[in-house]
This record gives structure tokens, sequence and C-alpha cells, in this order.
């Protein structure tokens, strides 16, 4: 199994004109991320006389690579219908490959969607879903496939994004790999539904009828700890809110899915490296009123606004781990010591 970093699969499909050898490795049979395959393609279509030289350039490779790659392409999806088990161990084996070419590939990018399997909400751990099981099952109010990013399912599920997604029982893909994201941007689409992050901006929540009961802060309250917020925070958010993305966690990270996006900045980062990174852009942090910690937040600033700056970054910094977006993990476990010791000395 090709791995990333490790070594690289070549292509080894062999080209036949009537069982006569035309060429041993053609350039450009198949598409890069197909560099799996192995066999021979034996086409009655090829003068026999064609030279190695020619067959780089032709017109008729050009067409063998459409038709080949679309009936490998259509029998893939085929055997994911009718031979569920037998297509999960070729994912689980291959499946980093299609994803490749999903991301990358436009001109396939439809029938590759189809072929896509991702670990879901709905499913018990290790379990795949694919594209058009997820939309069957979506609930009668839901309009886009949500999915969310994470460095395991178990980071994704204990994270705030999904509180006012289950609530409402909505299913959430959950993407693990590096190269998830990138497809995801380039997919957008399925089925004519589109498919958004779920911390993005584009995704719209109604008020849920049945409400957490118990306090809540005021909306004068609500809106001197917001400014408060926004001040204190200076340029690393553009915006403090309140939503409905939030039950019981105090804050979470919300993007447009620009380029100050939660998924945008993280594909920024990981195409930046370690050297030479960018300033990160202010995110926009919305905060739930219902929350005890903000709650207490409200009252802290106007009482020892020291503390309450402290509380108010730490606040961030979990908010932007949970997106996957901090940065420097230094300064949180510095930031956290101080807000430590300032609670514990009195």
């Amino acid at each position: 199994m090709e791995k990333m970093g490790m070594f690289r699969n070549e292509n080894k499909v062999a080209l036949h004109c009537r069982k006569v050898l035309i060429d041993a490795e053609p350039k450009g049979l198949f598409p890069e991320w197909l560099r799996f395959l192995k066999g021979v393609v034996d086409s009655s279509d090829l003068p026999l006389n064609v030279s190695r030289e020619t067959m780089q350039d032709s017109d008729l490779l050009r067409k063998l690579n459409q038709v080949l790659t679309k009936r490998f392409l259509r029998f893939l999806n085929e055997q994911s219908k009718k031979e569920e088990d037998t297509y999960i161990e070729f994912w689980n084996e291959f499946g980093m490959l299609i994803k490749e070419g999903a991301a990358t590939d436009f001109t396939y990018k439809e029938d590759l969607a189809k072929l896509l399997k991702f670990e879901s909400t709905a499913l018990d751990a290790g379990k795949l879903t694919g594209l058009d099981d997820y939309v069957d099952r979506m609930a009668g109010d839901q309009e886009e496939i949500l999915f969310l990013f994470g460095k395991s399912r178990e980071s994704i599920e204990s994270g705030p994004y999904l509180e006012a997604l289950q609530a409402r029982g909505w299913e959430v893909l959950l993407l693990t790999e590096p190269v998830d994201e990138y497809v995801m941007q380039t997919v957008r689409e399925y089925k004519e539904k589109k498919i958004i992050s779920a911390d993005s901006e584009e995704l719209k929540l109604e008020k849920l009828d049945q409400e957490k009961e118990g306090e809540t802060l005021g909306k004068k309250e609500i809106k001197s700890l917001c400014d408060w917020l926004k001040k204190t925070l200076e340029d690393k958010v553009s915006e403090v809110e309140t939503g409905e993305r939030l039950i019981d966690s105090p804050v979470c990270i919300v993007g447009s899915d620009g380029m100050g996006g939660a998924s945008s900045r993280r594909i920024m980062k990981m195409m930046q490296g370690p050297e030479g990174a960018l300033p990160a852009p202010a995110v926009k942090l919305q905060i739930n009123p219902g929350n005890s910690i903000i709650r207490g937040l409200s009252e802290l600033k106007d009482k020892e606004e020291q503390t309450a700056n402290l509380v108010a970054h730490q606040l961030l910094d979990n908010a932007l781990a949970s997106a996957n977006l901090l940065d420097d993990p230094r300064e949180m476990i510095a930031r956290s010591y101080q807000t430590l010791e300032k609670i514990t000395s009195g």
C-alpha cells in the first residue's frame, strides 16, 4: 500500500494490439492517481506499426485514457454496491489514491465522489459510509452534507461542533486524513446538496424548539461581554457573537471558509509548512450565554479584569484547539499556568 512519505506505486499496465506488445509502460494511459493498476490493455483499434514515440502524443492514447478510466470507475461503483465488503477491502488499500483523484482531477470529480468513504456520527467507530447512503439518511430539515475535520474521531466528538447538530439529529461525516479537506474543497456538491464544514459560517441553524433550561445572560450583558471580549482579544478575533451552535460548551470558532475560514486556514497551514508561515488571520468567536463559565466571566470582567483577561485568552485558545487552529500550544500552556497561579494565589 502506498503511504505518504514512504514508497510510491508505479503503474504497470502494458498496452497491446491484437496480443502484440506496443508499449510495456505507456505514459498517460491512466491518470496518475490510478498508478496502483497492474495488467494488460489489448486494443484492436491500434495500428500494429504504431511506435512508442507516436503513442505518447497521439489522440488515440488520450481517448484510451478517457474510455479506460471511465470504465474502471464504473466498475468500482458497481462493486461498491454489489459487493460492499470487497469494496471496503479495496478502499482500505487504495482509498488514499481515490481521494487524491477526487482532490486533483476535476474531469472525474463526480465519478470519484460516488466512491468516497468516510466515518460518520451515524455509524459505529470503524464503519464507513458513502455519500449516497449519507444523503438517503439525511434528516428532513437538513439541507447540506456536513463534515468535520480532526486528528481523530475522538477529538472531533469531544469538540463543541457536534452539540447542536446531534440535538437536531443531523449526521456529520468525520474526516481524519489531511487529504480529506482538499477533497471536500474540490467536490463541494453532491446530488444537488452543498458539502460544507460544520464549523463554517455557511451553516445556518434555526433556534431549537426545546431550549436548554437554566440561567443565561440578558441582552445587555451579552452585548457588554461581546464588546469587552472583542477589545480584550484585539486582532485575534474579527467578531464576537452568540448563536445556535453551542449547547454545553462555552465557545467555538466559526468561519466563512474564505481565507479566514477554519477549513481554508488549515489547508493554508499545511501548504506553508513549519517555516515562513503567514500571520494567523482573525477568527470569529461564538459564545454560549447560558454556559456557567461565560456567565462567570461576565461578572469577573468588572471585578478582576486581570484574571478575566487570562480567562478570555484561555477560552480563545481552547476554541482554536478544538478547531485545529492553535498555532503555538506553548503560549496556551504558559497562559494556563498563569491562570492557575492567579486562582490558587488568591
